[in-house]
């Protein structure tokens, strides 16, 4: 029987365009993708792990006809985030000049992997954090997947870990043994961490009340999840681990899912 909920990060709206803009369509693409990564990592026979992967990556992307307005107006917004994460890694610091000519310079600066992936967080974070519309929905279909499935183990990665706490926070009777963060930007500071909701009190967050366990994992060159531990942010993080999964492949699901250091932690569960 599958335990496992899983939540998507950035750049999944193919998904959704594969599957006829149908949801349901891509997150049942994404389940059974899932599956075979974490089937890679944790070996044995092969069997259905996630009940069902919370899909909320349309909900934060407008490609409709007439969207060039809001398009517009966001477009400062990917700007200012995109300049605050390079700030995290050491770039731009005293940047003074307009943000439309940093950014154009950063991403021509970025090796292709690196630009590739901001040109996609910078987007969608945006749209997430300063949308507050979108940011409800795309909060709600997290919750009400898990609220649906009754998941023991919620694995969130990337962008979805911040929806999945939020969601966690703002639905107090939404109960987990384990929530499993995989390349999580949540203690990202200046760009998400004082953004969330609840806000940090003091300085740090906190477990969602229904958590029973949190374990996060991170890439050592992951550069979405600066800093790589959450435990200096937040109280009731339960145990962290830096990994190295590949210095040019660092962010993507399936290297998470087919990392060893998972199975520790999720084999009490799949007995």
């Amino acid at each position: 029987m599958a335990v496992i909920v899983g939540v998507h990060g950035i750049g999944k709206y193919n998904y959704y365009l594969e599957a006829g803009r149908s949801a349901t369509g891509a997150a049942e693409a994404m389940r059974r993708k899932w599956d075979r990564y974490l089937h890679a990592g944790l070996g044995g026979e092969p069997r259905p792990y996630f009940a069902e992967i919370a899909y909320f990556s349309h909900l934060l992307n407008d490609d409709e006809p007439g969207a060039a307005a809001p398009r517009r107006a966001m477009e400062a917004q990917t700007q200012q985030v995109l300049a605050d994460w390079a700030r995290q890694l050491g770039v731009g610091e005293h940047v003074t000049e307009a943000l439309k000519s940093f950014t154009g310079w950063l991403l021509e600066r970025l090796d292709g992997r690196s630009a590739a992936f901001a040109k996609l967080f910078a987007p969608e974070v945006a749209a997430y954090l300063t949308d507050q519309a979108r940011r409800e929905k795309a909060r709600r279909a997290v919750a009400d997947c898990i609220r649906k499935n009754r998941p023991r183990v919620v694995i969130a990665h990337s962008l979805g870990s911040v929806v999945a706490y939020e969601a966690l926070w703002a639905d107090p009777d939404l109960e987990v043994d384990l929530l499993l963060t995989l390349g999580s930007p949540l203690g990202m500071r200046n760009v998400i961490f004082e953004r969330l909701l609840p806000a940090p009190v003091n300085g740090r967050g906190e477990r969602p009340k229904g958590v029973r366990r949190w374990v996060n994992i991170a890439d050592k060159d992951d550069i979405a999840a600066i800093p790589p531990a959450l435990a200096g942010s937040f109280t009731g993080v339960d145990a962290e681990q830096l990994v190295n999964l590949d210095w040019i492949d660092f962010h993507t699901a399936g290297k998470y899912l087919g990392c060893p250091a998972l199975d520790p932690h999720l084999r009490p569960f799949l007995a």
